[in-house]
């Protein structure tokens, strides 16, 4: 069974950055920082990006993960660093707003103007990855439905004009990144199981809309976790609704993408969503990113076969929940290595 991991993945001490792992995922000020921090690191930044990008690559390949990621390691968040590289955005003016249908507050950047992309970016983020590793280099991008719940708005004055303009934006780094050579692509939407309504109503929408013209030989994968935690083992963390995934299932397997990236480790699913995926590849979260208990491999072999009761074997793929960033690396490295060995048990 292919195994792959999701996006972000700790930092190593060496590279002295502020991220919302480092400050707390709660952070009401997620922007403070970030790039006075780079300058800081002055003339060797590029090489302490590639060196950490190397060494997160390594890691996953001990572990025996199939398709890697460069570990977001050159990100202070997953949407911060791509909303710095879209034009009609200021980060100087900052709104104070509740997001992800009230469950955090922070202060964003603001729209002020049309939005428009910028040069690619992270084309060059995925060739240098790429570089350390024969084994495919999956590149990851926020989700327009999840941005636009997360920025502040003063030029559109709708939330579906927002969706629909950034989705564009979106589209042309996903472009970028398939003209390059780059096979797995996933846009990260945490925000659909947060407001589903609105998810199904234009985000489905606005998520074809961001794969637009990508071609067949690229994998087209959406994330969609549950949020993470504020601190590794936080008692009950404010979690997307149970039943969220069931009700997206049939618009997510009628949409663009080739696979759906889904959490089961930290709140179990009932596996008949699986049946709901009559052709979409299925990336199940079988280890828990929010809790420093190390799952068995039985375990987790164990709920990869009640998986297979309900899913084509060729359409499931073993993953953790989400980013690893919360764990550390020791955690990080043990959790994928039991993954990894509980997935190969399938072939």
């Amino acid at each position: 069974m292919k195994t792959t991991t999701i996006g972000a993945y700790p930092k190593p001490d060496y590279l002295d950055l502020p991220d919302w792992f480092r400050n707390g995922t709660g952070t009401a000020h997620p922007t403070t920082g970030f790039l006075e921090a780079v300058e800081a690191l002055g003339e060797e930044a590029e090489a302490l990006f590639r060196r950490a990008a190397r060494d997160v690559i390594r890691d996953q390949e001990a572990a025996g993960v199939d398709i890697v990621t460069d570990g977001e390691v050159r990100r202070e968040n997953y949407m911060l660093y791509h909303v710095r590289h879209i034009a009609g955005i200021d980060y100087r003016k900052l709104t104070g707003r509740w997001h992800r249908a009230d469950a955090f507050y922070s202060h964003v950047p603001t729209i002020v103007g049309p939005l428009s992309a910028t040069e690619p970016f992270l084309v060059h983020d995925w060739q240098v990855a790429q570089s350390f590793t024969t084994r495919p280099v999956k590149c990851t991008l926020p989700g327009p439905f999840t941005l636009m719940d997360t920025l502040g708005d003063e030029h559109y004055g709708s939330p579906e004009k927002v969706c629909r303009a950034l989705a564009d934006v979106i589209n042309a780094e996903v472009r970028a990144l398939a003209a390059a050579g780059c096979r797995h692509i996933q846009i990260d939407e945490p925000a659909f199981v947060r407001m589903v309504p609105d998810a199904l109503g234009y985000g489905m929408e606005c998520l074809d809309r961001a794969f637009h013209g990508c071609p067949d030989k690229v994998d087209r994968v959406v994330h969609i976790c549950c949020s993470y935690p504020e601190y590794l083992d936080q008692p009950d963390p404010p979690k997307g609704p149970h039943g969220a995934y069931m009700e997206l299932a049939d618009a997510l397997d009628a949409s663009a993408v080739d696979a759906v990236s889904i959490e089961d480790a930290h709140r179990h699913n009932d596996l008949a969503l699986l049946e709901r995926f009559a052709a979409t590849t299925v990336i199940l979260g079988v280890v828990d990113i929010a809790k420093s208990r190390v799952e068995p491999v039985d375990e987790i072999r164990t709920r990869l076969e009640s998986a297979l009761h309900h899913i084509d074997p060729a359409r499931l793929m073993a993953a953790p929940d989400c980013g690893l960033g919360v764990l550390g690396q020791e955690l990080a490295r043990t959790k994928l290595r039991h993954l990894c060995e509980a997935a190969r048990t399938f072939g």
